[in-house]
C-alpha cells in the first residue's frame, strides 16, 4: 500500500528511519532487506545521522547487485540544516548524493526548521537560492521541512508555499499537531510522522499501565493505527534490527478507518487518563500562554499528564531533563522558572492551579543530583 507524498512518487505507509542502524554497513543491509520484505520503499536519512548515508548507499548497492532490488524501488529523503550559505549548501548536497551513490534524491528536507529565522532563510536569500538550485539542477525532486518548533511557526511554514512535504511530531498521546497535518494534507503536501513509537512515549517498551489502558490492542499498534486512519502519509520506524520491522510489515496495508475495537481502546485510554488526573488534567488548549517567564506551560503539563495518566515516568523524565540541553531542538526553560506570578490563572478555561502543577511537575521529573567523582 502506498500513499501520495507531495509532488513526488507515492510512498509506503511506513518509512525506514536510518538513525539507529549505524553500527556497520552489514547492519544497515540487514535492516534494509527487512524493509524491502515489509513493503517499505521510503528511506529517511541525514548527514546528522553519523555514517547512516554512507552505510545506506552501500546497503542499496548490495541489494541491487544481488538483484533483490532495483534502483527505482527506493524513495529517499535526506536533510540539510538551515542557515548555510549557497556554496556550503551546494557542497553538502553534492556530498549527500556521493554518500548515497545516487545522481538524484526524491526529497530534501530543511532539518530542524525550529525558529523564525530558519523559515526566513528558506524563503529568502541563500536558503531560497539553494533550494531552488537543488530542484532546477535535477539533484532533488521536491523540498520539505522537519520541525520541533511552535504551532504558529509550523503553520506559517505549511502555508508559505515553499514546501511540498513536512515531517512533524504526531502522536497518539499528543495529537495537538494533527490539525497542522490536516492543513498540510489539504494543501497537497506529504506528511511524515516523526518517531511515533519512541518520541510518542517510548511505545516500543510501554509501561504495564499503558498496556492495560489499551487492551486488547498493544499500545504501539494502536498508535500506528490512530495515525494511519487519520490519513498521515507515512510513519517512521527507526529500526536497529530486522525484527524491529515486524509490526510495520503486519500493518503494511492497514489504512482503513478505525474499527469499533480500536475506537473503544482509544476511548478507554482517554478515560483512564481523565480518571487518574481528575480536575488537574491539562487539555493542552494553550490559552495560558504567553508566560512572562517563557515557561512552556502546556508542554510541561503534557509530561505531567503522561506521568500520572499512564505511568510513563521513564519517558517523561528523559524528555524533561533534555530541557535547556538541546539548543533549539527542545524547550529551554523548565518548570522551576515559574515564580507563581499568576498571569496564566485567569486564562485557563478549566481554572487549573497552574503554578502548583508546574511545581509538582518539577518535583516529579527533575533529575536526581549526581554524585561527583571527586571532592
Amino acid at each position: 500500500m502506498k500513499r501520495p507524498f507531495g509532488e513526488g512518487r507515492p510512498i509506503s505507509l511506513f518509512t525506514l528511519g536510518t538513525m539507529r542502524a549505524v553500527a556497520s554497513s552489514a547492519q544497515m543491509t540487514a535492516v534494509l532487506g527487512a524493509a524491502l520484505d515489509a513493503g517499505i520503499n521510503h528511506l529517511e536519512t541525514a548527514p546528522a545521522y553519523g555514517p547512516a548515508e554512507q552505510f545506506l548507499g552501500e546497503a542499496i548497492a548490495s541489494l541491487e547487485r544481488s538483484e533483490r532490488a532495483q534502483p527505482d524501488d527506493w524513495v529517499i529523503t535526506s536533510k540539510l540544516l538551515p542557515g548555510v550559505s549557497l556554496a556550503e549548501g551546494q557542497g553538502q548536497i553534492e556530498s549527500i548524493l556521493k554518500r548515497l551513490n545516487r545522481p538524484q534524491i526524491d526529497n530534501l528536507a530543511v532539518h530542524g526548521l525550529n525558529r523564525p529565522d530558519h523559515l526566513e532563510w528558506a524563503r529568502n536569500g541563500d536558503g531560497s537560492a539553494l533550494l531552488d538550485w537543488a530542484i532546477s539542477s535535477g539533484r532533488v525532486v521536491q523540498i520539505g521541512f522537519s520541525s520541533h518548533g511552535t504551532q504558529h511557526l509550523i503553520k506559517e511554514a505549511i502555508s508559505s508555499g515553499r514546501f511540498q512535504f513536512c515531517c512533524l511530531h504526531l502522536h497518539m498521546l499528543d495529537p495537538q499537531r494533527l490539525p497542522l497535518a490536516e492543513l498540510a494534507l489539504k494543501r497537497g503536501m506529504g506528511v511524515l510522522a516523526i518517531s511515533p513509537a519512541d518520541k510518542g512515549g517510548r511505545l516500543q517498551d510501554p509501561s504495564s499501565t499503558l498496556i492495560d489502558d489499551c487492551r486488547p490492542i498493544p499500545p504501539l499498534q494502536l498508535a500506528y493505527r490512530f495515525l494511519l486512519a487519520a490519513g498521515i502519509s507515512t510513519l517512521t520506524v527507526g529500526a536497529a534490527a530486522p525484527e524491529d520491522l515486524k509490526l510495520a510489515k503486519q500493518l503494511a496495508h492497514a489504512c482503513d478507518p478505525l474499527d469499533s475495537s480500536e475506537r473503544a481502546a482509544l476511548d478507554r485510554l482517554k478515560e483512564q487518563r481523565r480518571l487518574r488526573l481528575g480536575d488537574a488534567l491539562c487539555g493542552q488548549c494553550q490559552a495560558c500562554l504567553p508566560c512572562p517567564n517563557e515557561v512552556p506551560i502546556p508542554e510541561l503539563l503534557r509530561l505531567r499528564n503522561l506521568t500520572i495518566g499512564h505511568d510513563l515516568i521513564g519517558f517523561t523524565q528523559e524528555r524533561y531533563n533534555l530541557i535547556g540541553r538541546a539548543g533549539h531542538w527542545w524547550e529551554s526553560v523548565d518548570a522551576s522558572a515559574c515564580n507563581a506570578c499568576g498571569a496564566c490563572l485567569p486564562r485557563c478555561p478549566h481554572q487549573l492551579p497552574i503554578p502548583d502543577l508546574l511545581h509538582d511537575t518539577h518535583q516529579r521529573l527533575r533529575a536526581a543530583p549526581k554524585r561527583r567523582l571527586w571532592g
